[in-house]
């Protein structure tokens, strides 16, 4: 009963549009101390928690993608993409998916990837005819990669509260990652058919060689991150490091789209974003530290126990659940949330851990482009200063195209767990 007065109080405090650290923390230092547990515990609990190595990834990473979003990497990638498709019918919104699976491996970010994207391509789609409710609804469920696609700050995030392999994680992303391209792709070439799109003019080899060959440095730092990691070269936080170091370098000196003048207030701006990330995790695990000593998660394996739940049963009824809070929660907040409870009954149930960050990441993506609060909607109905109710439209079809994808990936954790069981053994 004390458990769900604090889950209430939480839940509670979001609606009236408390922070998600305020929401979290609050109820858990509420609830420990009314419980009478020692507050000193769970201080400690949760400074050891944000003491790790791993966790320093994070303001590197959002240093390396707020650099790539203000040094004109958008662009760059975009005109690149459309060397290769722009030419065939709906060519930019093939661009659009191209461009954007390639921004997500730089932020790291949905929302970043959406607004950096959506940028230059709405404006661009809606000028070549596209319907502008497809535009924003491709932009935005394509920006939802950001966290799918490695490096995402999700997993990271998923993988201190669960205790889970970060690299493991990444390369649990990539085939879901690309396939969710595939399967936007697909609809964009049937989409566009349907509607008679036109096709754009083919570059010439010259063009081609040059603006693929301009985007080749922004492209490398992906690679360099993983090739780093896999090979063993480098730790996580050791490539983050120098992918924040190398998108400074290469705004600067190549792309030359920001100053030196510009490196203290977008390096604030990066600083202000990874401190609110601190913050978050800080109270996500004292909340989690409260979750565990209230019985809770115990509760729910002696409840799965008693009723002979199959594993996916239980993950049906937590997609639902999930893809329900995030229509009225931050995604972040439903992956914070979400996981101290069920995670031990992942065990019980034989479901690994990595699989099931991956079905919560495709569930937050989700969330993303839901009403009334989806992030994705509000940044891009901004940026196109379109009405709300019309990038709802215009996501619909893609949040069916998501469900269906979820559904798949939970269903089949081969997908997930393929690539990371093979080169991680």
């Amino acid at each position: 009963m004390d458990a769900l007065i604090g889950l209430v109080g939480m839940l509670v405090l979001m609606a009236l549009g408390a922070p998600i650290f305020v929401a979290l923390g609050t109820a858990a230092l509420v609830m420990i101390a009314v419980e009478g547990r020692p507050l000193l515990d769970a201080a400690a609990h949760t400074v050891s928690g944000i003491n790790s190595a791993t966790f320093l990834a994070v303001p590197f990473f959002v240093m390396a993608a707020t650099f790539m979003q203000k040094g004109g990497i958008a662009r760059i990638i975009i005109e690149a993409a459309e060397t290769w498709v722009g030419h065939f019918r709906g060519g930019l919104g093939l661009v659009a998916v191209i461009a954007t699976t390639l921004f997500a491996a730089i932020s790291g970010s949905s929302v970043v990837t959406a607004m950096a994207m959506g940028t230059f391509l709405i404006p661009a789609m809606v000028a070549r005819g596209y319907d502008r409710p497809f535009a924003l609804g491709l932009v935005g469920a394509s920006g939802t990669l950001g966290i799918l696609i490695p490096p995402s700050l999700s997993m990271i995030l998923y993988g201190l509260i669960a205790e889970q392999s970060v690299p493991r994680l990444f390369l649990a992303g990539v085939v879901p990652g690309l396939m969710q391209a595939g399967l936007l792709a697909a609809w964009v070439v049937f989409y566009s058919r349907r509607k008679g799109y036109a096709s754009g003019q083919r570059a010439t080899r010259e063009e081609f060689v040059q603006k693929n060959l301009r985007a080749l440095p922004a492209i490398g730092i992906p690679i360099f991150v993983f090739a780093s990691i896999y090979t063993g070269y480098a730790t996580v936080t050791e490539s983050a490091g120098v992918a924040a170091l190398a998108s400074v370098f290469i705004a600067l000196t190549v792309y030359r789209e920001v100053t030196w003048r510009d490196i203290f207030p977008m390096a604030t701006e990066a600083m202000r974003a990874a401190s609110a990330v601190t913050f978050i995790v800080m109270f996500a695990l004292l909340f989690a530290h409260w979750i565990t000593g209230s019985g809770v998660p115990t509760d729910l394996v002696n409840l799965a126990t008693r009723w002979d739940l199959e594993p996916w049963q239980f993950l049906l009824a937590l997609n639902v659940m999930m893809i329900i809070l995030g229509m009225f929660l931050d995604a972040v907040a439903v992956m914070l949330i979400v996981t101290p409870i069920v995670l031990p009954l992942l065990d019980t149930l034989g479901i690994d851990p990595v699989h099931f960050g991956i079905v919560l990441i495709v569930n937050m993506e989700i969330a993303f482009l839901t009403p009334p609060i989806g992030l994705n909607l509000f940044v891009l109905s901004t940026i196109a200063r379109a009405p709300m109710s019309e990038a709802v439209r215009g996501m619909l079809p893609f949040v069916a195209i998501m469900a269906c994808f979820l559904i798949l990936i939970t269903y089949v954790p081969e997908i997930t767990l393929w690539l990371p069981n093979t080169l991680m053994n």
